[in-house]
């Protein structure tokens, strides 16, 4: 196999993984970095003896990646993603691969104009409660899915958006369904499909002064394939994260996943079938006082490397990227503005 060549632009938490693992990875090798702000090179993380940069387009022509990972603002994503498809490189992008259908339309004819590739980042469909939850519901053991609820009640509070970040800015986070649940969202459609006829209530409790946006909502939908389906999700839990779920009643049984983060079986009653002892999932990512999904960057680094050298193909296109997006977006779009509160 060839050694595939990484650049990773955006030095956050999330960028920092990727960068990490990358180098731990011995069939990838980390040429560079990139950030707007220098500052980032004096963190403890920051990859030892990896060239900085500051410009897009010198972190291309100075080091020659194969694949550029975006781990920016949600708002950046799809503009950075189509500058490095333009200089000639693949990408993977964090999600969600962009803040609206349109961009990730845009990104995807790009990548079809200069024959690249686009790997959006959805790890959770790693996680071995969600590989066993896919086999149920495709090799229909639960019968007809009757009913689907998906809970997702987490913390963000003043500790999380801080002043003058972009978390809780519109235009660079997008709201509390793109960067907090759309990996949920794609767990959902992964498995049951898309959805419609969309009913949403929308509220703001306790982050009026923080966003510019919701912090709770309810979604009610069919699916496309039959049955009923529900979000229930909240940023405004006290303290830390509950929970985050999905329940599925189908015709011949019914399972539940839970947990914080859709980490273990919490049910399993099914015609003929017993619960199997799965695989332990891997630990939250760990932003100090917050827990984020699954660490499973590794898995989708190892994907892109595999998929690259045609050993594997995309755990995760950019039409499916594009999918989770159109639906939020049509999530958003059916909210009641009613009940989401004015923001000052």
């Amino acid at each position: 196999m060839n050694k595939i060549k990484f650049a990773v632009i955006g030095l956050g938490h999330i960028g920092r993984r990727h960068a990490t693992i990358i180098n731990e990875y011995e069939e990838s090798e980390l040429v560079g970095v990139m950030d707007v702000d220098n500052e980032v090179t004096k963190h403890e993380l920051y990859p030892k003896n990896t060239p900085f940069f500051t410009d897009v387009a010198q972190l291309i022509k100075e080091t020659r990646p194969d694949v550029v990972n975006i781990c920016t603002p949600n708002g950046t994503h799809s503009s950075y993603a189509a500058q490095c498809l333009e200089l000639g490189t693949h990408v993977v992008i964090e999600k969600p691969m962009g803040l609206s259908k349109a961009k990730c339309e845009s990104l995807i004819f790009k990548a079809l104009q200069v024959s690249k590739q686009v790997f959006v980042v959805k790890q959770n469909r790693y996680s071995p409660p969600s590989k066993w939850l896919k086999e149920m519901v495709s090799k229909k053991r639960l019968g007809n899915i009757h009913m689907v609820q998906i809970n997702c009640y987490w913390n963000r509070d003043d500790r999380y958006y801080k002043p003058g970040g972009w978390k809780g800015n519109l235009s660079n986070d997008g709201g509390t369904l793109f960067t907090q649940f759309s990996h949920f969202i794609d767990i959902m459609y992964w498995v049951f499909g898309d959805i419609k006829n969309i009913k949403s209530t929308f509220a703001d409790f306790t982050h009026g002064n923080s966003t510019d946006f919701e912090d709770s909502g309810l979604v009610n939908f069919e699916f496309v394939n039959g049955g009923l389906g529900c979000i229930n999700f909240s940023t405004a839990v006290w303290d830390k994260n509950m929970e985050s779920s999905i329940t599925v009643v189908g015709s011949k049984g019914s399972i539940k996943i839970g947990g914080q983060y859709m980490n273990e079986i919490e049910y399993c009653h099914v015609e003929d079938y017993e619960q199997p002892e799965l695989e332990a999932t891997n630990p939250p990512n760990d932003y100090g006082p917050f827990k984020g999904s699954a660490a499973n960057h590794h898995y989708v680094i190892e994907n892109v490397v595999n998929t690259l050298n045609g050993k594997d193909t995309i755990t995760a296109n950019a039409l499916e990227g594009l999918k989770v997006v159109e639906i939020i977006e049509r999530i958003y779009e059916s909210r009641d503005l009613k009940s989401l509160k004015e923001k000052k």
